[in-house]
Formats: C-alpha cells, sequence, structure tokens
C-alpha cells in the first residue's frame, strides 16, 4: 500500500509541474528595446528553475510562489534577427528577435484607424512598404475589471509589408517609417488603442482614486454579477429597439430593395444631404430608403465594380438590383463596396440603400465622393435620388446604455497592464475626442494618466508624444465659444510634463469627419517632435510657435512667442487671421495682428483697454495662420486664465 502511495506522490508531483508559457508580445518577431536592461517575463510551477539564453548569455530565475518568473537581459545595442530560449520543465525557442526602439501606441479611434482606410491616399506608400525592420503587434480590444495577466493578440507580431500594412495604424506605421529612414534601426511598435473611449479608461484604478465618479464605479463593476445585470438590461433595450425598427419598416415589408419594384411614384431629393434638411425634418430616428438608377452599358458588363457611398449616418444596408452589397453601422467609417462582377446589368441598374439613425441628424454627408467605379469610369452619384420613409420611431436612448469598455480602467487592465514593464523607448498617443464634454477636468485627467503609466512602468520618464485633435465641424464666422478648442488648451497645457511633446494638427482636419485622412501629415509632426523629446536633436525645428509671454501696452496686448525657427509667418495672405481680442467683460471681437520680431502685436480699435486674447478659438478656426517658417502651425491659447 505505501509502496502504491508513493507511486501517486511521483506521478502528480510529475504531472502537476507545469510548462512553461510566454505572454503572447513575448513571440517570433518581437522587437526589443535596446540600451536599457531587457525584462522577459512568463509563468511556471511555483519554484521551477528557468534558464534564458540571448545573444550567447545564459541567464537564469526561479518562479515565484505566484507562478511567475521574470530575468532583466542585459541591455544591448540595436540589431538582430536574434533567436532567444526559455526552459523550463519545457523548451521554448523564440526566433527572428530584433532590437531596437519599441513604441507603444494608444488612444481612440484616429490611433486605431488603419491604413487600409485611406488607400486611395497613399497606394504608393502601401506598394513600398515590405521592411521586416518595422514590426507590428495588434493589442486585441478588450476589457476588464480586474488586471488581466495577458492581452489578445490574432497575428503577433508581422513585418512591414504591402499585405499587412494596410491593417496597420496609418499614423503609427508613417511614424515608425520615418524613424527608420532617420536612424535605421529596428522599429517596434504595439498598437493598443480602442475607437470611441476616454481617458479614464486607460488609467489604472489606483489613478482614478482622486476621481471618485470614475473610481466607484470601477468598484462597482468589479463585481461580476453588476456586470451581467447591466450587460442583461442594456441588451434588453437594444433587441427591444432593432426588433421594433425591423418589424415597423414598410421598407422591409414591402421588399423595397428588390429591382422590380416600383418606386416611380417616390419623391426626390438632392443628394448628398442630411433627410431632416428638406424632406424629413420631423423624423430623428428610424428608416429611410434611397433608390438610384444608373446607366450601365454593355462593355462594363462582366467587370468588377465598386461602390464609393462617402459617410453615411448612421447604418445602411446597400444594394445593388435587390443584392446585398454591403452594411455598416459605424457612422464614421467609410462605405467602399466591391460589386460581384454577374450583379451589374445591361441598361438600367437600380442602387437602393436603407439608411437607419437612431438619433439626430441622418442620411448623407456632403462632401464625401458617391460615385459607382467601374474600372477606370467613375459614374458620379450625386444630384437626384428617390426617397421614402420607411418607419419613424422614438430616438434611440443610447445614453441609457452602459459602454462597459469606457468605465475607468476596464482598458488599462486589459489592454496596458498586462505590457506594463515591458522595454519601451515612448508612448504616441491620439485621444481626446470622447472627453470633449469634459475639458477642464483633462487638465487632471490628462497628465495623471502619463504620470501614472510612467510610475507603473518604472522606467523614468520615458517619452510621451501625442496628437492635438485636429479641426472638425462648419467654420464660424464670429469668434465663439468652443469645447474641442477647450480639449486642444487642455492637451497644450500638459506640455508641462517633462518630456513630453505635441503635434498640432488644427489645419489638417476635415469639417465633416472625425477622422482625417491625412495621417501622413499627423505622423510627421510627431516625429518632429520625437527628434527632440525622445532623441534629443538640438538644431531642429520640432514645434509650431507655443506663446510663453503676454504684455499689455496701451490698447494693444503684445505675445511673445517661442519655436519660433527661422522667424515668425502669416501662411497664405500675408495677415494674420483668426485673433480675437476682449476687454474685462470678455465679449471677443476680431482682432488686427501683425508680427513684429518674435511678438505678435494683436489690437481692435474698438476696445481701449484690452485684457484678453485668444487665437484659432474655433471647432475649426478656418484661416488661423500663424506658423514658423519652417511650416508648423501654433495651437490654438486663449490668455484667460482655465
Amino acid at each position: 500500500m505505501n509502496w502504491i502511495k508513493l507511486f501517486l506522490f511521483i506521478f502528480l508531483s510529475i504531472q502537476v509541474k507545469a510548462n512553461v508559457q510566454l505572454p503572447r508580445f513575448i513571440s517570433n518577431g518581437m522587437v526589443l528595446q535596446r540600451n536599457v536592461s531587457i525584462p522577459i517575463w512568463g509563468w511556471a510551477s511555483a519554484g521551477e528553475k528557468i534558464e534564458i539564453t540571448f545573444k550567447g548569455k545564459t541567464y537564469s530565475a526561479i518562479t515565484d510562489a505566484n507562478k511567475k518568473w521574470k530575468v532583466n537581459l542585459d541591455a544591448s545595442r540595436e540589431g538582430g534577427p536574434y533567436a532567444l530560449s526559455i526552459k523550463g520543465n519545457n523548451l521554448i525557442t523564440i526566433e527572428d528577435v530584433l532590437v531596437g526602439d519599441v513604441w507603444f501606441c494608444s488612444g481612440q479611434s484616429n490611433m486605431e484607424y488603419e491604413l487600409y482606410k485611406a488607400a486611395e491616399k497613399y497606394p504608393n506608400e502601401i506598394a513600398s512598404s515590405k521592411n521586416d525592420q518595422i514590426r507590428n503587434f495588434q493589442v486585441k480590444r478588450n476589457h476588464s475589471f480586474s488586471p488581466l495577466d495577458d492581452v489578445a493578440s490574432t497575428k503577433g507580431w508581422e513585418k512591414a509589408s504591402p499585405e499587412t500594412v494596410p491593417n496597420f495604424s496609418a499614423i503609427a506605421y508613417f511614424y515608425a517609417l520615418k524613424l527608420y529612414e532617420k536612424y535605421h534601426v529596428p522599429i517596434g511598435l504595439i498598437n493598443s488603442s480602442y475607437g470611441g473611449t476616454p481617458a479614464e479608461a486607460w488609467m489604472s484604478e489606483k489613478a482614478l482614486v482622486n476621481y471618485p465618479k470614475y473610481y466607484n464605479r470601477t468598484n462597482f463593476f468589479k463585481a461580476g454579477s453588476n456586470i451581467d445585470s447591466v450587460t442583461k438590461s442594456d441588451k434588453v433595450y437594444n433587441d427591444f429597439w432593432n426588433n421594433q425598427v425591423a418589424s415597423l419598416d414598410e421598407g422591409n415589408k414591402g421588399d423595397w430593395k428588390n429591382k422590380s419594384y416600383d418606386a416611380s411614384s417616390w419623391p426626390i431629393v438632392t443628394m448628398p444631404s442630411f433627410w431632416q434638411e428638406k424632406i424629413l425634418p420631423e423624423v430623428k430616428a428610424g428608416t429611410v430608403w434611397y433608390k438610384k438608377d444608373v446607366q450601365i452599358p454593355k462593355k462594363y458588363i462582366g467587370q468588377v465594380a465598386k461602390l464609393r457611398l462617402g459617410n453615411i449616418i448612421m447604418k445602411d444596408v446597400t444594394f445593388i438590383n435587390g443584392i446585398k452589397v454591403g452594411s455598416t453601422s459605424n457612422k464614421h467609417a467609410p462605405r467602399y463596396y466591391v460589386i460581384n462582377k454577374n450583379s451589374l446589368q445591361e441598361g438600367i441598374n437600380t442602387i437602393t440603400v436603407q439608411v437607419t439613425n437612431e438619433m439626430g441628424d441622418a442620411g448623407f454627408i456632403k462632401d464625401k465622393r458617391y460615385q459607382l467605379e467601374i474600372g477606370d469610369t467613375i459614374i458620379q452619384l450625386n444630384g437626384d435620388w428617390k426617397y421614402k420613409l420607411g418607419v419613424a420611431v422614438e430616438p434611440f436612448k443610447r445614453d441609457s446604455l452602459t459602454k462597459l469598455f469606457c468605465e475607468g480602467a476596464a482598458l488599462y487592465n486589459a489592454m496596458v497592464h498586462p505590457l506594463v514593464g515591458y522595454g519601451i523607448k515612448g508612448v504616441i498617443w491620439y485621444q481626446g475626442e470622447a472627453n470633449q464634454s469634459k475639458a477642464k477636468e483633462y487638465r487632471t485627467l490628462f497628465p495623471e494618466l502619463i504620470t501614472s503609466w510612467r510610475t507603473a512602468w518604472g522606467q523614468g520618464d520615458f517619452p510621451f508624444l501625442w496628437s492635438q485633435l485636429a479641426n472638425i465641424n462648419k467654420p464660424k464666422t464670429l469668434p465663439s465659444e468652443s469645447k474641442l478648442a477647450e480639449l486642444q488648451d487642455a492637451q497644450s497645457n500638459t506640455l508641462s510634463l517633462p518630456m513630453t511633446g505635441m503635434a498640432v494638427l488644427n489645419d489638417i482636419g476635415e469639417w465633416n469627419d472625425v477622422h482625417p485622412m491625412n495621417k501622413l501629415e499627423a505622423a510627421n509632426r510627431m516625429y518632429l517632435a520625437s527628434l527632440k523629446v525622445a532623441y534629443k536633436e538640438n538644431n531642429i525645428v520640432f514645434s509650431g510657435p507655443t506663446l510663453v509671454k503676454t504684455e499689455i501696452k496701451d490698447s494693444s496686448i503684445v505675445l511673445y512667442f517661442d519655436n519660433i525657427g527661422s522667424g515668425l509667418m502669416a501662411k497664405g495672405t500675408g495677415k494674420l487671421a483668426h485673433f480675437a481680442i476682449a476687454s474685462e467683460n470678455k465679449k471677443y471681437i476680431w482682432a488686427d495682428a501683425y508680427i513684429e520680431g518674435n511678438k505678435v502685436i494683436v489690437s481692435n480699435k474698438t476696445i481701449a483697454q484690452p485684457k484678453y486674447v485668444r487665437y484659432a478659438w474655433a471647432d475649426n478656426p478656418v484661416g488661423a495662420n500663424l506658423y514658423n517658417k519652417e511650416g508648423l502651425p501654433a495651437s490654438c491659447f486663449s490668455t484667460e486664465k482655465k
């Protein structure tokens, strides 16, 4: 009997000894940070000895009681490819390892924005992108109310190529490319971003202690039952609203998508436009169906075609001759549908678009491209369309739903915490759209995020660079308040932290799209900031003019600037624009402004005692033209104390 017990003891001891496991980002093709001690970690049985061999040297560690082990490899110069082996109960060999600069890329949708969405603008850049020295690790979207040990990723580390780069973050790829072209060292990108998310979701629970409304909600959701309750309630409402629309929609009942359906009696509307503008001002939510007939000559039949429908608010389902060709539910996403070569017919072809809206303006967004592309031929689709109301319903009460992934610490726990400690050169960040309504709070929240990440990483004040939000919305003719400018100003204010830099984008936005396509220039400006902040290049102009001091002289206000490069200039017309001035009453009017050395003198003859100045203080400050001669724009600013 004792022999049996001894045998079982030995057998079970062998069985419970676990194989070495690694985080997903410690894998084939990875990029390690040069010139710093290189942390490598994983999991194994408690007490198990782990040996790591890299570049001819072996390191060892003992797995702790929590089954985690960690070693710090010696700092290394750039180079590779190398192999890295980890030996415990099993042996893992990681191949094709490079040592270079690793950049952690995070934020919301403008960081997430994949290059394929701007492919028409950058076909040559995509075609010439083959470069095994630029690699990307895409962190899969996830959220959690407790810190996770590992991230999710479907593809691991990928080398830049025409096949992979279209799925890279556009701004991150162009940023990496600029760095590689200058320094010729491997560049690793870890892209951990999530569209539509606020900064508080990217902060740790510890960092949110001074923000009780976020901290308390995070603790509330730690209880799984609370998450289940909210999720169930939201699903019930979401299903109810969508089922109601689908069941009551007359277009669904009458099969309006069918090519044989007679829509000759439908009224006509000029597109692109929102349906509230002219045709259905009282309908805030529901569906509207649109139809347009297009004449296709015989010579085009049998060819692959593409249908471009700009941007549509909010959801579209699109048909050609009754055959579904695409559907998109994100109002910010471009509609670009490939049409099967068998779908088009000689003669009349009918395009049918069912648009569903939850609330507010709805329809086709102006100043986008609406066209049918067949080979080199483009058939414009602007102009007359027929339309008919499918159903009008009460607006979707989205504010009553809970976006769990937007709650405090939810993204940090799942998409940042598992990577904390991995050697990085620094962070590039593009976020703020989701915090516009809380710009005053962002003035402390954003710096707290940066400081807390640096503390958690334990790598000192690593470089932290961000893109200031770009201009958007229709321009206004008079000075006015702007939530966007307030958020931009909060971003500028964060430059008071050490080792930070900002790319001003207030001149490359698009009035009708929160995702400006010119990611190349955005990346270039962030790259210039990195040269100064991260790479200590001193003889460069890395920023546009920066306000450093103001002085009231008689009836004028004198503004002093730093980062003027080879001089200040008024881009374009030669006359400065978009300066506004106010007295004690803070009633702003447009000002006269002119350059004098490193100063700008601002006045208005109707204000004898000026006190405040604003520049480019608008959602879309068209005409704002204070630049340095190197072509970098000044940020918006206000001399009011915020």
